[in-house]
C-alpha cells in the first residue's frame, strides 16, 4: 500500500520504520515541524512535507500518530480524494468517531506499547487493537496489523480506552515509580542500573502468575514498624503521600478475593 504517515513522534518513527520492515510504500511524512519531518523522511527514504495542502491526496492509506488532542483536526484537514483510501488513527483513548466526516474509510491501529525515537521495537511482540468504520475498511486495517504483529484484537472505542487507561497504570505509573526509586538513591551514588534485575524478575514473574500472586514486600504483610521507617526517609510530601496511598491500595488488594 501506498501510505502517508501524519506525524513524526515516538509512535509515529517505530511504527512506519515496521511498515517499511514489512514492505510498505510510506510515501510522505508530514510533520509542522520541519527537521522532524525530515528527520524520520530520511530514515524511511520518502518525502517530507510541513504543509497539510501538500500531503498526497491518492494515497492508500493516511495513518495520523499525533497528540490525542490534535487527531480530530487532523483529520478534517486532509483532502482524500481516493474513494478507497482508509484513514487510520493510532491513539488508545481516542474514539473512532474522532474520524468522522467526509473520510471514505476509517480505522483504528492502536499498539499497545511504549515507544521511543532511537530504540527499535519488535512489532511481531507488539498486541494492536483493530476497530473499524465498515467491512472494508476492518480488512485492510486487520490485515496490515497481521502484517506487523503476532496478537491482533479486535476491540471498539469503549473496551480500547479501557486498555489504555490499564497500559497507563502498568507502563507510565510503574515507570514513574522507577523515576522516584532513582531519585532516593541517586544522592547515595548508586546506579539505578542496579535495579534491573528486579525489575526483570518482576517483569517475569507475571508471565505465569497473576500481579496479584507476585506482589511481595512490607506493604503486603502490612509490616507497620518498616513502613513508618520508610516515610521518615522520604523528605518529599508528595512522595510520602504516593508511598502511602500504594502502602494502602497494595495491602486491601491483597486481602480482597
Amino acid at each position: 500500500m501506498r501510505i502517508v504517515m501524519i506525524g513524526s513522534g515516538n509512535l509515529a518513527t517505530q511504527l512506519s520504520l515496521a511498515l517499511k520492515t514489512v514492505g510498505e510504500d510510506v510515501l510522505q511524512v508530514f510533520s509542522p515541524t520541519p527537521n522532524h519531518a525530515m528527520r524520520l523522511a530520511a530514515l524511511l527514504g520518502c518525502e517530507a512535507v510541513t504543509s497539510i495542502s501538500d500531503v498526497a491526496g491518492d494515497a492508500d492509506m493516511y495513518v495520523i500518530s499525533v497528540r490525542d488532542d490534535a487527531v480530530c483536526n487532523v483529520a478534517r484537514s486532509l483532502r482524500v480524494h481516493n474513494a478507497d483510501s482508509v484513514v487510520v488513527h493510532t491513539a488508545g483513548s481516542v474514539p473512532l468517531s474522532a474520524l468522522d466526516g467526509s473520510l471514505p474509510h476509517t480505522a483504528v491501529l492502536y499498539p499497545m506499547q511504549t515507544f521511543s525515537r532511537e530504540r527499535r521495537v519488535d512489532f511481531r511482540r507488539v498486541p494492536c487493537f483493530v476497530e473499524a468504520s465498515d467491512p472494508y475498511a476492518m480488512s485492510i486495517v486487520d490485515s496490515l496489523a497481521r502484517r506487523l504483529s503476532d496478537t491482533v484484537v479486535e476491540a471498539d472505542s469503549a473496551r480500547r480506552r479501557k486498555l489504555h487507561l490499564a497500559a497507563v497504570f502498568a507502563c507510565n505509573m510503574s515507570n514513574h515509580c522507577y523515576r522516584l526509586a532513582e531519585r532516593i538513591v541517586e544522592d547515595e551514588g548508586f546506579s539505578f542500573r542496579l535495579f534491573a534485575p528486579l525489575i526483570e524478575e518482576t517483569a517475569k514473574k507475571i508471565r505465569c502468575m497473576s500481579p496479584r500472586q507476585a506482589q511481595t514486600g512490607p506493604m503486603v504483610r502490612n509490616d507497620v514498624s518498616v513502613m513508618n521507617a520508610q516515610l521518615e526517609m522520604l523528605d518529599d510530601p508528595y512522595m510520602r503521600d504516593i508511598y502511602r496511598l500504594m502502602a494502602e491500595s497494595i495491602y486491601r488488594d491483597s486481602r480482597e478475593g
